[in-house]
């Protein structure tokens, strides 16, 4: 059982699914073809997260290969640790998929991923040799020179990249709130706004470059924490 969150970029609204089954289908993956279990992977949380848009690129992935796709990794949070600091795992938005088949059939996959254009990015084969990454992050980086990772984020903001945001927060010890909502209001900025003080960041309420580097390097795999919410 997991309560799931998925953010809408299109209406910038968060649909909340508060008790779904393992073997249930991800709401907005058509025919079953993805399932709770699958996208959780090896993650332990009680609570998951993604997009519609993700959705909707692996639904165009799935129709285009035309046979089933084996998901060896999708979801993680980002102190269980498994990725770099700008993954996008840990919004929710990427898959490790063909673990299990041929380098044949993971090119099929690449090629299909590709062929949608829904994707953001679609790592080379070459530097993927056992498995096919795809991902549909959102947002320009705030660490621009990096090309990946996490958009700025202020008040107002909503989507799973506040998620990463409250979850990290929360898991150091700074509160966001009951839950993780995604939702980027005055709580989340005290929090903000409080790591700020006591890191020798610039305290301004902004998830920057500088921000984002000092969290994401803090709280990568730390495990879970007694102040951690979900």
């Amino acid at each position: 059982m997991a309560r799931l969150l998925i953010y809408d970029e299109y209406s910038n609204r968060i649909y909340t699914y508060p008790k779904i089954n393992e073997n249930d289908p991800m709401p907005y993956s058509t025919e079953s073809t993805l399932k709770v279990r699958e996208f959780r992977g090896e993650s332990g949380s009680p609570t998951l997260w993604t997009t519609t848009a993700a959705m909707e690129a692996w639904n165009l992935t799935r129709r285009r290969y035309g046979k089933g796709i084996y998901v060896g990794y999708a979801f993680r949070r980002i102190w269980e640790g498994g990725h770099g600091t700008r993954s996008q795992h840990y919004a929710g938005v990427a898959f490790d998929v063909g673990q299990n088949t041929t380098s044949a059939n993971r090119a099929e996959i690449h090629n299909a991923a590709l062929r949608t254009g829904a994707w953001g990015y679609v790592e080379p084969l070459s530097q993927t040799p056992t498995w096919v990454h795809f991902a549909r992050r959102y947002g320009l980086p705030a660490c621009t020179s990096s090309g990946t990772g996490y958009p700025t984020l202020r008040r107002g903001s909503r989507g799973c990249y506040v998620m990463i945001l409250q979850d990290a927060l929360s898991t150091l010890g700074y509160s966001t709130g009951a839950q993780i909502d995604g939702i980027f209001g005055t709580m989340t900025e005290n929090a903000l706004r409080g790591y700020q003080r006591r890191n020798w960041l610039t305290v301004d309420g902004v998830c920057g470059c500088s921000t984002w580097t000092k969290i994401t390097t803090a709280v990568l795999g730390v495990g879970r924490t007694a102040s951690t919410i979900d």
